[in-house]
């Protein structure tokens, strides 16, 4: 089952949702490891290789990473 890529507009709106201050200027991955870690979770995106964590948001991105 293939996941269509998250848009960095779409991240923006994510992280304005954990009230997360000045992120606009961080490029997609920080920006994905910033709402990771609002969301409690380890910022792993890009760094495990052959991932089993299911669902993702970020997975078509991160595994082709």
């Amino acid at each position: 089952m293939s996941q269509k890529k998250i848009t960095k507009k779409e991240l923006l709106v994510k992280a304005a949702e954990f009230d997360l201050k000045g992120v606009q200027k961080l490029k997609k991955e920080g920006l994905i490891h910033a709402i990771q870690i609002a969301e409690g979770n380890d910022a792993c995106f890009t760094n495990i290789q052959n991932c089993a964590v299911s669902p993702c948001l970020y997975r078509a991105e991160c595994q082709t990473a």
